[in-house]
C-alpha cells in the first residue's frame, strides 16, 4: 500500500492514479486532515506493509526503520512528487513491498540514501538516469 502525506498536492495523487499506481492519501482516503507527525507512525503500524511518501524530513531517522513499513522522504518540488514516486517504485532495489520494508529512504534528484533495519550506516543507492 502506497501512502502519500497530506501535503503532497492533489494533482500529484491524481496523476499517480492515472498511471495506475495505487495510492491513498492522508486526509483524503486515510486518517484525517491535520494528522500530526507523531500520529502517522502508529497509523502505519495498523496498515499492511505501507510505503509512506512525504516531503517532511522529520521522518528521515534511522530509529524509524521498522519491518512493517517503509518511509520515503523526498527532497524535491511538490509538483515533481508523482514522477519521483513512480521512479522509486520502478527502481530494481525497491520495486516490491518486500524490498522496501524496513527502509527509511532519502530521495532527491541527486540520488538515494537508505537506512535499513539493523544497519549502522546510511547507504547510497544508484539512482539511474531517467
Amino acid at each position: 500500500m502506497n501512502i502519500l502525506d497530506e501535503h503532497i498536492p492533489e494533482e500529484q495523487r491524481i496523476l499517480l492514479k492515472s498511471w495506475r499506481i495505487s495510492v491513498r492519501q492522508i486526509g483524503y482516503d486515510l486518517g484525517r486532515k491535520g494528522l500530526q507527525d507523531d500520529e502517522i507512525i502508529p497509523l502505519l503500524h495498523g496498515l499492511r506493509h505501507p510505503t509512506f511518501f512525504t516531503l517532511d524530513f522529520g521522518f528521515y531517522h534511522r530509529d524509524l526503520c521498522h519491518v512493517r513499513y517503509c518511509l520515503v522522504c523526498m527532497d524535491i518540488y511538490e509538483d515533481e512528487a508523482a514522477s519521483f514516486v513512480r521512479r522509486l517504485l520502478r527502481h530494481l532495489e525497491f520495486d516490491t513491498q518486500t524490498r522496501r520494508m524496513g527502509a527509511v529512504i532519502r530521495l532527491s534528484r541527486k540520488g538515494l540514501w537508505v537506512w535499513r533495519l539493523h544497519t549502522e550506516q546510511e547507504v547510497p543507492v544508484d539512482w539511474p538516469a531517467r
